[in-house]
C-alpha cells in the first residue's frame, strides 16, 4: 500500500518535471523566433555562465544534476 502511493506520487513528480522541460523548450523556441519575447535564451545564457565561473564545483554540480535528473 505505501509502496503503491510512494510509485503514484514519484509518478506524478516525474510528469510535472517533463511538463516544465517541454514548456521551457517551447520558450526558447518561441525565444529564438522572436527574439527577446520570453527572456529563456537569456536567462539560460546566465545559469551558464554561472556554473562555469564556478570552475570544477559547477562542472560537479551540473553532472550531478544531470544525473539525477536522468534517474
Amino acid at each position: 500500500m505505501v509502496r503503491n502511493a510512494l510509485q503514484t506520487i514519484s509518478s506524478w513528480g516525474k510528469e510535472i518535471v517533463d511538463f516544465g522541460v517541454a514548456v521551457i523548450m517551447v520558450g526558447i523556441v518561441v525565444d529564438i523566433l522572436f527574439p527577446g519575447t520570453t527572456g529563456v535564451v537569456d536567462n539560460l545564457a546566465s545559469l551558464v555562465g554561472d556554473f562555469s565561473s564556478h570552475g570544477v564545483a559547477g562542472v560537479v554540480a551540473l553532472l550531478l544534476f544531470v544525473l539525477i535528473y536522468n534517474r
